[in-house]
């Protein structure tokens, strides 16, 4: 099969011709028709992620045909349409007993601990446990979104962030995670304040239902954090990085109001160095400070609704397709100019 693979860190990758996968007794191998180009599979080729093993193939936000079944597979068949989260989980752990499979203790992640689905093929592990069915109705540009930024957009927003209608909630940084934040929590009926540096993601958030988007470099002494308290009439009551910036993360925890709700997405690698966050504030103010890791794949039912009813379109975040042989030009530029929306590279073209 063609794949996209480097051999060294933060070098240019290449298309070339790798070995076909085949699926272990619980997994599957899919073939993939549409995979995202994610922020977190440029971090992988840079090396901020200490899992991978040269030679590799990044991608991990795939949506597919399900092509060979190993034998202990009992819920899918060669032919069935298929997604799945970045979070593979194992199924029989504490973590996953208890329905937390976002954070099983023995995940694997396509792109990450194994090859992934910038190429025509991909190896998925336990797939009982973590396919997802995709509907007819959705394309597979659109299904290859949801596993990684929209899904966790979704539940960050929703499990974590617990919106509520006419609160008030901030997004620092409007890439395809923060962008889907901003659809699923104007769709809940908050009032949002976008904040990013790019003129383009701005106007796709007050497009997708911000009532305000901001450019962090134009605000006033109090940075971001001080406009989003202006605009808000005392601050967020949820608050999101997006990004993962310790500027980003700084921003989100000091443009809380009192009680308010943080939500870490983005990552933050040690390169970049620790965040300054206001503990005093944290303390003194009670604020929330959570962590949000992706969504198990039992969880998609009520996001795949809302899709269904027109309530969301992941569809609008896709921006721009690609064939293999432009991701890893496409992988490279995510450093420097990471894109507004969601590019989608589509292997078998």
């Amino acid at each position: 099969m063609r794949a996209v693979v480097f051999e060294r860190y933060g070098e240019p990758a290449e298309v070339r011709e790798v070995p076909d996968p085949a699926p272990a007794p619980g997994g599957v191998v899919v073939r993939v028709e549409a995979t995202g180009l994610c922020r977190s599979d440029w971090h992988g080729w840079m090396g901020h992620d200490p899992g991978i093993t040269l030679p590799h193939v990044p991608g991990h936000e795939l949506a597919g045909v399900v092509e060979a079944v190993g034998s202990g597979v009992s819920a899918w068949r060669p032919g069935d349409r298929v997604t799945v989260p970045f979070v593979c989980a194992c199924g029989t752990c504490a973590d996953c007993a208890a329905g937390e499979h976002q954070v099983c203790a023995r995940q694997t992640q396509p792109g990450f601990t194994h090859w992934g689905s910038f190429a025509e093929y991909v190896a998925l592990d336990h797939a009982d446990v973590n396919l997802v069915a995709v509907p007819a109705e959705l394309s597979y540009a659109t299904a290859a979104a949801l596993g990684c930024r929209f899904a966790t957009a979704f539940r960050a927003v929703v499990a974590r962030g617990r919106v509520a209608a006419g609160e008030w909630v901030a997004v620092h940084g409007c890439g395809g995670v923060g962008l889907s934040a901003v659809m699923i929590a104007a769709a809940a009926g908050a009032r949002v304040v976008a904040v990013d540096t790019a003129p383009a993601a701005r106007e796709l958030a007050l497009s997708f239902g911000a009532a305000h988007a901001l450019d962090p470099r134009a605000a006033g002494p109090g940075g971001a954090a001080g406009e989003v308290r202006e605009l808000t009439g005392g601050g967020a009551h949820l608050s999101l990085d997006a990004l993962g910036s310790p500027a980003t993360a700084s921003a989100s925890v000091a443009g809380l109001r009192r009680r308010g709700r943080h939500v870490q997405v983005g990552l933050l690698p040690a390169e970049s160095g620790p965040a300054a966050l206001p503990m005093d504030r944290v303390i003194g103010w009670e604020l929330e400070l959570l962590g949000s890791h992706g969504m198990a794949a039992h969880a998609y039912p009520p996001m795949l609704e809302l899709v269904r009813s027109g309530a969301l379109r992941p569809d609008l975040l896709v921006t721009r397709s690609l064939p293999l042989s432009g991701a890893p030009a496409a992988l490279a530029a995510m450093g420097s100019a990471p894109g507004s929306g969601v590019t989608v590279i589509l292997p078998q073209q």
